[in-house]
């Protein structure tokens, strides 16, 4: 099953989406919103799935599904969380940053806690005050939780997991180290995130989802060309079972909660760091990591971070080469 939110209001209109993400059908009279359904998950699933198999059958009046008019599908949350679960990609922001690398990162997963009370939607702006900040894109999967336990083991983290998607985790670079270094965590570097015009179900992915893992290839183009063809299901060092109960830890997560996986990103075949499409690697899914390949093997970075005019594609394909989440498209727009 499909799930997203027609924009309206702050919190969206629900909409139960087709799998070829061609139709529609209005979920409203079922749950005004996701977050409503999310709230009510149980008991209002069986009448989201007969939406859900009626439309697919051409049964119930549906609507041409147009993604420009689609809103984040929590166009706000409860709770967001990014992780780091693919810890190459910690280790080379870092090897950039001339941080050293704790051996503990290998084995307890970074997380911090981002601004959920606005998201953009999949073809909303990047809204850029200063190119100076250093702009740039960061695409991840996402889960979205039920009610999680204090102390959830990860077998109950991922029994509670309801819909996986995409976002682009935008990042300002160059605000990072300074907001780092106070030793209080993020905040100004992370703007809104743009999320998928869709979140799918886990038992829509079929053989896709896997111990709570997406085995699938993130398509991440710059200005019409290929950056990245990353694998998601490959050297993703923390599945989403384990960095839910870790967030889990201390205190319950409540239904709604959107868990990241921090940015994608694939080891070369030497075991080294990846490298670009055009030399036969799996590309990258943000700037910093082609910027600090360019600085290992030429001395200085190269690549820009995202300038005005600007535009970003981010998505994933099914086995027919059609997007399962739809597509984040983005343009980054001077303010």
């Amino acid at each position: 099953m499909k799930l997203a939110s027609l924009k309206k209001g702050r919190d969206g209109a629900l909409i139960v989406v087709s799998p070829d993400l061609a139709w529609y059908a209005d979920a409203t009279h079922i749950a005004p919103t996701l977050q409503a359904a999310l709230d009510n998950w149980d008991r209002l699933l069986p009448d989201l799935k007969n939406l859900s198999t009626d439309l697919e059958h051409e049964a119930i009046p549906m609507r041409r599904f147009h993604e420009h008019g689609a809103a984040a599908p929590l166009p706000r949350a409860y709770q967001w969380a990014d992780g780091s679960a693919y810890v190459n990609h910690v280790a080379l922001v870092r090897q950039a940053r001339g941080a050293e690398m704790p051996d503990s990162f290998w084995h307890d997963p970074l997380m911090y806690q981002g601004g959920s009370d606005g998201f953009l939607g999949p073809r909303d702006a990047i809204p850029l005050k200063d190119v100076a900040w250093g702009c740039d894109l960061e695409a991840e999967v996402v889960v979205v939780t039920g009610d999680v336990p204090m102390g959830a083991s990860r077998d109950e983290a991922l029994a509670a997991i309801r819909l996986v998607g995409l976002t682009n985790d935008v990042s300002l670079r160059n605000l990072i180290p300074g907001e780092l270094a106070k030793g209080f965590g993020f905040f100004q570097s992370k703007p809104a995130s743009a999320f998928s015009p869709v979140f799918v179900t886990p038992d829509a992915l079929g053989s896709w989802w896997q111990d709570g893992k997406l085995h699938r290839k993130l398509m991440i183009d710059l200005n019409g060309k290929p950056l990245g063809r990353v694998d998601a299901g490959v050297d993703m060092t923390f599945d989403f079972g384990t960095l839910i109960a870790h967030a889990a830890k201390t205190r319950a997560l409540g239904a709604g909660t959107i868990i990241g996986s921090g940015t994608v990103s694939n080891r070369g075949v030497d075991g080294g760091p990846g490298k670009p499409i055009s030399d036969g690697g799996a590309g990258y899914a943000c700037l910093a990591e082609l910027r600090t390949v360019e600085t290992i093997l030429g001395g200085a970075a190269a690549t820009p971070f995202l300038q005005p005019g600007d535009s970003v594609r981010i998505w994933a394909e099914d086995d027919r080469h059609h997007p399962i989440f739809g597509v984040i498209e983005q343009s980054v727009v001077a303010i």
